[in-house]
């Protein structure tokens, strides 16, 4: 398995991988002077690593939604995913390329993960959840039953999400947010109950 980037976030997946007893193919990160992460040599940056390597098994070891985006659509042989072995996945949920599930996560019946997603330390993604691709659900969040939640969609750290909510793509939910209503595209909610406070920009304006 590869590993692109090499900060905090990547430290947890380097783990989760070894303890799944997967090798460690490369480490590819953007920052020049860095020639090791945590004992593995560094061996270049993306662009170096879409030139050398046929990139079947990659993790984008990145926890901005938009940047694992741009990585991720140049990517399109990749099968690639990470399981911590403690976390708790349906065997009638659908987890695509290139996610990650963290340690202690739950992830109950019919559920479906989109492609590039992070569900952390200890979330709990209820039954009929819908997640698209490059959503962050943060340690501790809990999503109830038949929840939606779009693309790019960052739900913060501690953050409840009732059943049956929908919330749009490239929204950010604040740590500790409580969402009792759909949430539109875009928007930045915090509270309890949920309020929106301001929007995001447009993915395709960043």
């Amino acid at each position: 398995m590869h590993i692109i980037g090499a900060g905090g976030h990547a430290k947890v997946i380097v783990e989760i991988i070894l303890e799944s007893n997967f090798k460690i193919e490369g480490i590819w990160d953007e920052n020049p002077d860095l020639i090791e992460f945590m004992g593995y040599p560094v061996n270049g940056n993306f662009k170096s690593f879409m030139e050398k390597i046929i990139p079947n098994e990659a993790i984008i070891a990145i926890g901005n939604n938009g940047i694992r985006k741009k990585l991720g659509e140049q990517l399109s042989n990749n099968k690639g995913v990470a399981i911590h072995k403690s976390s708790v996945v349906s065997s009638s949920a659908s987890i695509n390329f290139g996610t990650v599930i963290m340690a202690n996560a739950t992830i109950n019946a019919h559920a479906t993960i989109g492609k590039y997603a992070i569900i952390n330390t200890n979330a709990s993604i209820d039954h009929d959840c819908h997640l698209g691709d490059y959503v962050h659900v943060s340690p501790q969040a809990g999503l109830g039953g038949n929840v939606t939640v779009g693309e790019g969609t960052h739900i913060g750290l501690g953050s409840s999400i009732i059943q049956g909510i929908t919330i749009g793509k490239w929204a950010t939910i604040g740590a500790g947010a409580v969402i009792i209503n759909d949430i539109p595209d875009y928007a930045v909610v915090v509270g309890n109950p949920g309020r929106i406070i301001k929007y995001n920009k447009r993915h395709d304006e960043q």
